[in-house]
């Protein structure tokens, strides 16, 4: 069975960057979208019902709804062991601290770009 991957990102343009630059470094992985908190929320619920439970979501923590630190705390109150890592241009500051505090595993930096995040990812799916 592939692994399951949950993008929430406002950014639609970003998404689709993070989509192919996996796709190039040759990740087998299922990409899934939302585009904001609680279409995170519900995309999450719905994956883990097909049993398809995403083996890590990736965070932005500015969102037009729900913020990350909020869509996390709610991710993880579903699945106690959700792993959320925060990827964002927010690193080092009160944000990222709140989004660790509410029980995600790590915050990437958007500074590290693509081939930081794509290191990130390969890292925690061991490949």
């Amino acid at each position: 069975m592939k692994s399951v991957l949950l993008i929430v990102e406002d950014e639609k343009e970003m998404q689709e960057l993070m989509k192919r630059y996996m796709i190039k470094e040759g990740l087998k992985i299922e990409i899934y979208s939302a585009y904001d908190g609680r279409e995170g929320i519900q995309k999450y619920k719905e994956l883990m019902e097909k049993g398809k439970k995403p083996d890590l979501v990736i965070m932005d923590l500015k969102l037009p709804d729900i913020d990350g630190v909020e869509t996390t705390r709610k991710i993880i109150e579903m699945d106690k062991n959700a792993n959320v890592y925060g990827f964002t241009a927010f690193f080092g500051t009160d944000w990222a601290e709140k989004l660790i505090e509410v029980g995600a595993k790590k915050v990437i930096p958007r500074y590290a770009g693509f081939d930081g995040f794509v290191k990130e990812i390969k890292e925690f799916f061991k490949l």
